[in-house]
């Protein structure tokens, strides 16, 4: 175990934690005492049918979505219970850095999608007795676990909303997040993965948010200079003062958790490797939400799946920032809240009855 100020209750709280005991993983292995951090927005009610479930993205902690919630939001605290949930690996929850022996640091267990999933599903139920979720949404791995609720708990779940995310990841994305990888274990540092802090890879760290720099933003945000709107006159300044160290703080193992998580994200596992099969076994209503200048998740591969999916409809969300929109920037949020109010006022009695 390695300290990491950056996951205090300070700089990305306040979260609690919740401890699921000795946990099963699907390839293998036992992440012991499973550690999941959470944050909670508003009362649960006694019917105990106001339920709304966020789980996190790449990278991202519970803290992140703080702007997403407010009174008179879509994401209301005055009429919903919202769960964040930090997801295993992220930093916050159990992860590489913060597990004690034999788990620690480069042993840490490959994780999947569907065990975030289904540790998720035993600590609702657990802690709060909840039977029904009213709505899960979540941005990019996010999404990738929004998709494994609606398809593994199809009775549980009656809206979902993911937001710049498939529910199986493409070659391609695979591909991808191969080189944010490398950009990490290249440095000499990392000392395969059982470094003393994380200042150590600070090299890799730093390839790996230029690598963000190429494909987090569009080409739009590049061509229209909108790196001025973070109050500075160059490209260098913008990928230096704000790319650079929004990765730098972050422990290299975890990232590596996340994102080997992120490659392998695929619904259908459950059915065999049929993905319309998969998809097909949604009974929630479905918003799905791409970013129309994503360069991860582009509008036509989310557009393929939601096609597959009964009782959907396609929302495009526009925004220059392509995948960074996640972060809130321009009118990302107006757009969001417009959607998700038009889902949550939707009869999801009614529509299955249709």
């Amino acid at each position: 175990m390695i300290k990491n100020d950056f996951y205090s209750q300070e700089n990305v709280g306040p979260f609690e934690i919740y401890n699921l005991g000795d946990f099963e993983l699907e390839d293998g292995g036992i992440i012991p005492d499973l550690k999941l951090a959470y944050a909670t927005h508003g009362e649960l009610n006694e019917a105990k049918d106001n339920v709304i479930v966020i789980p996190t993205w790449f990278s991202g902690t519970s803290k992140n979505y703080e702007s997403y919630i407010g009174p008179g939001r879509a994401l209301d605290p005055e009429k919903y219970f919202i769960i964040v949930i930090n997801q295993i690996g992220n930093g916050v929850s159990s992860s590489p850095h913060n597990s004690p022996e034999p788990i620690a640091m480069a042993n840490f267990p490959n994780v999947r999608i569907s065990d975030d999933v289904r540790a998720q599903h035993k600590f609702i139920t657990e802690k709060f007795g909840i039977e029904e979720i009213a709505l899960v949404v979540g941005g990019s791995m996010g999404a990738q676990q929004t998709y494994e609720w609606a398809v593994r708990y199809p009775d549980m779940v009656k809206r979902a909303a993911p937001i710049a995310g498939t529910a199986k990841n493409t070659v391609h994305d695979f591909l991808f997040t191969k080189t944010l990888m490398e950009a990490i274990t290249s440095d000499p540092g990392w000392n395969g993965g059982n470094y003393t802090s994380h200042l150590e890879v600070a090299d890799g760290l730093k390839r790996h948010a230029d690598i963000w720099a190429v494909m987090g933003l569009s080409t739009e945000f590049y061509k229209q200079e909108k790196w001025k709107l973070f109050g500075v006159e160059t490209v260098e300044q913008f990928t230096e003062g704000f790319l650079q160290p929004l990765f730098q703080s972050l422990d290299p193992n975890s990232l590596l958790t996340m994102a080997w998580k992120w490659q392998r994200g695929d619904v259908s596992r459950i059915t065999g490797g049929n993905l319309e099969e998969a998809l097909g076994r949604i009974k929630a209503k479905v918003f799905v939400m791409p970013i129309d200048e994503d360069m991860f998740f582009p509008v036509r591969d989310c557009e393929a799946e939601q096609k597959l999916i009964p009782n959907s409809e396609l929302k495009v969300i526009k925004s220059t920032f392509g995948h960074f929109g996640l972060f809130g920037l321009e009118d990302y949020h107006e757009q969001l809240d417009n959607y998700l109010n038009e889902l949550l006022a939707i009869n999801v009695a009614e529509t299955v009855a249709e």
